[in-house]
């Protein structure tokens, strides 16, 4: 899986804590060797984010990506469940 990261998410992944960086990380590792995998809760969204679908990083911390070809995407946010989807 080749994965790219939007500035939106870059710029709101430096805002995080350490810890969630870190988690992120290792999320972002499970991701491009099984984006499925079944700690993620790999699930399409809908609404304002059709189209898009999101992965679980910690707790209420979600990262959303966009599938760009079938092994490319983008990330495009990063952020809790409040921050994203209100």
């Amino acid at each position: 899986m080749i994965v790219h990261f939007h500035k939106n998410f870059e710029k709101n992944y430096q805002r995080l804590g350490k810890e969630e960086k870190e988690k992120t990380k290792n999320r972002l590792k499970i991701f491009m060797d099984d984006s499925f995998g079944r700690q993620l809760n790999n699930h399409p969204l809908k609404g304002k984010y059709e189209d898009y679908r999101s992965i679980n990083i910690s707790g209420d911390l979600r990262a959303i990506y966009k599938y760009i070809s079938d092994n490319e995407c983008v990330f495009v946010e990063i952020g809790t469940h409040s921050e994203l989807y209100s």
